[in-house]
């Protein structure tokens, strides 16, 4: 785990960091066109060991490298390796180390860690060849003394440390409880017990001053220092936008994985919902496309990446995995179709039951309720069921009602279920 905590270096101390993270980005740069040119023209590439005595020899061989610190270029080829590792051990799952760009990638790691405590809210962290540089203290002591190594980083005019220590255990008890998410746009999560939360956005003032940044910056010359001052200005808005949604991610998760015992939540494939759709090309007319919705995609797609539903499932993942043996939170997937369809009461299936995005009404049985909240009900009873090991086929079938055709019913819908289930 890592404790992430603001650091406020002097204007020297700064400046020397600045240098640091410039010579891990070349060092890492330098691995990676090594690691291009290598297997094409000379076999295997080098491994850590005798990248490391070439890092030796290029520091003696040019001064201006040797006068940085040695730690932080090593820890920069320790990184690309594990990097490198991890990419060929599962390349489904890991990109393929590439390169990192000024303003971008801006960091350092710290091997031999020295962390000092001024008090409860101050300390320092020994930073190679720059000396202690003091941070804001947000986590018992306890914690932030275990920590093994550090990560340096600088974005948005903000530097912070990350401190990796071992994960502490959970504190929960268990309650018995469970609940079902489903997470939307209009309604970032939607729970069974009817309970609606939204993720944090701009305020009204800082939508418009984001709108007068985006102007200035179109006016400005590409390159200038005025232009540079202005996209600084908009990188720290985007900042605090993302600084207030992962607070409220984390105030969300750790609330319900410390009031559930069991979490049903969708599966879903949220890469593969925000893709461009495919271009219509004219049949009649060749090089000319018909419209295909891309602009309201688009805005889509953009609701989706602000309500960070993959980044809400990664913690809630994260927290359950951490509580204690004897009061463990279970997160289950269960598939996703029909969830929005499905009546909860009844279990009929068909897309007039949504009449809108917040209204759900029965056509078969008549039962209206919220429609989140009725999704978020069918998601927990998929997820009681697979938690009991039964599975779950969210595929509807045909059924007809006095010989006529009353659309879908889930196979799983064969008898009502209670409301709370």
């Amino acid at each position: 785990m890592s404790i992430r905590a603001r650091m406020y270096p002097t204007p020297a101390q700064a400046e020397a960091m600045v240098v640091h993270c410039s010579h891990a980005r070349f060092v890492w740069n330098l691995a990676v066109e090594q690691s291009n040119m290598w297997r094409r023209d000379r076999g295997p590439t080098p491994n850590l060991a005798v990248q490391m005595r070439q890092l030796s020899a290029a520091r003696r061989e040019h001064p201006w490298l040797g006068a940085g610190s040695s730690v932080v270029q090593q820890a920069a080829l320790r990184d690309f390796d594990r990097a490198r590792q991890a990419w060929w051990g599962n390349p489904a799952h890991f990109s393929r180390p590439t390169w990192r760009k000024k303003g971008v990638h801006e960091g350092f790691v710290i091997r031999d860690l020295t962390v000092t405590k001024i008090n409860h809210r101050w300390g320092t962290v020994l930073v190679p060849k720059v000396g202690a540089v003091k941070f804001r203290s947000t986590r018992p002591w306890a914690q932030i003394g275990a920590a093994s190594s550090a990560r340096v980083t600088f974005k948005a005019g903000r530097w912070h440390v990350c401190l990796v220590t071992p994960p502490p255990v959970f504190d929960r008890k268990p309650t018995g409880a469970v609940t079902g998410i489903d997470r939307g746009v209009a309604n970032t999560i939607a729970t069974s017990e009817s309970v609606m939360g939204s993720i944090p956005g701009w305020t009204p003032g800082e939508q418009a001053r984001y709108v007068v940044l985006q102007q200035q910056l179109a006016r400005q010359v590409k390159g200038s220092n005025r232009r540079a001052i202005t996209k600084g200005k908009i990188a720290r808005l985007h900042q605090r936008l993302t600084d207030r949604r992962t607070d409220w991610i984390e105030q969300t998760t750790t609330a319900l994985v410390r009031e559930h015992d069991l979490i049903g939540i969708e599966a879903l494939n949220t890469r593969g919902m925000v893709r461009k759709p495919a271009p219509k090309p004219d049949p009649e007319n060749t090089g000319v496309f018909l419209p295909n919705g891309a602009k309201a995609k688009a805005a889509l797609n953009k609701a989706i990446h602000a309500s960070c539903w993959g980044k809400f499932a990664k913690r809630l993942h994260d927290k359950a995995d951490h509580t204690p043996a004897g009061a463990k939170t279970l997160v289950v997937e269960v598939p996703a179709r029909y969830t929005s369809q499905r009546c909860h009461h009844c279990g009929h299936t068909a897309p007039e039951n949504r009449k809108s995005q917040a209204e759900f009404r029965c056509v078969d049985c008549g039962h209206k309720a919220n429609a989140d909240t009725n999704a978020a009900e069918n998601i927990l009873s998929r997820a009681i069921t697979l938690a009991a090991g039964q599975a779950v086929d969210p595929k509807p079938k045909r059924r007809k009602v006095d010989g006529r055709n009353r659309g879908t019913t889930t196979t799983a819908s064969t008898t009502r279920e209670p409301a709370a289930a």
